[in-house]
């Protein structure tokens, strides 16, 4: 998310999106289900990015879908268009749609401010006496931060089940806005899960419910919901982190409207569909106005709507979304011109968003994907991270912290949760769930002044502050 968002280290929390520079095409016309089979086995059985993907394709045509791997490593079964993944951020686009939905009902105007709909014992930040609209939330220009800085989760495998609307008020009651409001996109989860928040006290009902009520129901989706079935239980594809090991689900209770869907290959091609105008839909005015660019997003061809991302480039008009929570990555989008999209559910929280722009459109590339070497960890004396304990800026705004506890040392970048670094030499570590290595580098007097951090084929280094 977006500046636009590249995941710079670890684990982004809730989407990232990531240009990729390699190019390998395969042409989209009449492109077969075992060419994207054969992207699918490459990404899972060579480069070991996931355990299980699944594509979908819509055009005038009809549909198609396409998978291959293993809803979890010990399943004999393939995962398929009903497997259930965790859609992450993908939920945000949901989110828009029911704004502008109620807008057509007349039951919100995109220019109310929050005020009017929250509490009012919350103190909504205000700068040069102008107020943050919901269109402002929607379209991330409402000068609110990425993630509160009372976000403090009890639980890193889960981080988001503990954030509660209190907690969620005290931040904005305690905001102050660093820019001036709709001067600048900067993506927030915070603001969306806000905005999911406020339009379901507008409705009267919980945002699964709302969702489900406007949005699945019109659309014969029974499978696209927050809190499973037993049935969909059943056909859940288990999350796994960056190094395929099985992680937990992810609630996030407080911050529904910015994350929490979960959903089927098969069910986001009619979503995806619905939005094309392939099908019949009560939704179709709603859906269009979401797909109109409201800001830029900092980056050339790059723009906003509501929810939505807009990209140009080739000659062609992608809107999309994509998501990623502990163990799911997702990536929905469409090329409204020439009436096609593309799903993609992948049940581990490696990026695949670069098989989804390159199905839409050739020339986006396909990653480059070393084949993952395998690391062995040496045991050191716990004394020695003493030394490399303290603070490192990567950027102004990005800054990685380094711990002991105990005879474990850990790396935390900003906005991240807490990793586990593991030795390779007295000075080299790497971290299991993603492929990154660091480097501490010495002066001639022994004492530590920067990091190196190793990923995606550069070395980043980071000066020693504190």
């Amino acid at each position: 998310m977006k500046q636009i968002i590249k995941r710079t280290v670890i684990i982004s929390l809730l989407v990232s999106v990531t240009l990729l520079p390699t190019r390998l095409v395969v042409a989209q016309t009449g492109i077969t289900d075992g060419e994207v089979k054969s992207i699918l086995q490459d990404r899972i059985d060579r480069a070991k990015k996931s355990v299980g993907i699944v594509v979908g394709l819509v055009d005038e045509k009809g549909t198609r879908v396409i998978s291959y791997g293993k809803p979890s490593q010990e399943s004999t079964q393939i995962v398929n268009g009903d497997s259930v993944f965790e859609i992450g951020s993908v939920t945000k686009v949901f989110t828009a749609i029911l704004l502008a939905d109620m807008v057509e009902r007349g039951e919100v105007n995109l220019n109310d401010p929050i005020s009017k709909y929250l509490p009012k014992s919350v103190k909504t930040p205000t700068r040069d006496g102008k107020e943050i609209t919901l269109l402002h939330l929607s379209s991330h220009t409402s000068g609110l931060p990425r993630m509160p800085n009372n976000f403090a989760p009890k639980d890193n495998q889960n981080p988001y089940a503990d954030y509660s609307v209190e907690q969620m008020y005290a931040f904005l009651s305690g905001y102050t806005l660093p820019r001036d409001i709709g001067a600048k996109a900067e993506y927030s989860n915070y603001g969306v899960g806000l905005l999911g928040h406020i339009l379901a006290l507008r409705a009267g009902m919980d945002y699964e419910t709302l969702v489900r009520t406007r949005i699945c129901q019109p659309l014969k989706m029974d499978s696209t919901r927050i809190k499973l079935t037993p049935e969909m239980q059943a056909r859940l594809a288990r999350g796994h982190n960056p190094a395929l090991k099985p992680v937990a689900n992810w609630d996030l209770p407080t911050f529904a409207g910015a994350g929490a869907l979960r959903s089927t290959t098969k069910e986001m091609l009619k979503f995806v569909a619905a939005n094309l105008g392939l099908s019949n839909s009560p939704l179709l005015t709603a859906m269009q106005k979401t797909h109109q660019p409201q800001h830029d997003m900092g980056t050339p061809d790059v723009e906003v709507g509501l929810g939505w991302i807009i990209q140009k480039k080739f000659d062609t008009e992608i809107v999309w979304h994509n998501g990623g929570t502990g163990g799911y990555h997702s990536f929905i989008g469409f090329d409204k011109k020439k009436r096609r999209g593309v799903v993609v559910l992948s049940n581990s929280t490696n990026d695949i968003d670069d098989i989804g722009l390159h199905l839409l459109e050739s020339q986006y590339p396909l990653a480059k994907i070393e084949t993952p070497k395998e690391r062995k960890a040496i045991k050191l004396d716990p004394k020695i991270f003493d030394a490399y304990v303290g603070e490192y800026q990567l950027t102004p705004a990005f800054i990685l912290t380094f711990s002991r506890e105990g005879d474990k040392f850990f790396t935390q970048a900003t906005g991240q949760q807490k990793l586990e670094l593991f030795a390779q030499t007295e000075t080299d570590f790497f971290i299991e769930v993603v492929d990154a290595q660091v480097t501490f580098v010495k002066d001639d007097k022994g004492q530590v002044t920067h990091v190196v951090l190793h990923q995606n084929g550069r070395d980043q280094p980071a000066k020693k502050i504190k």
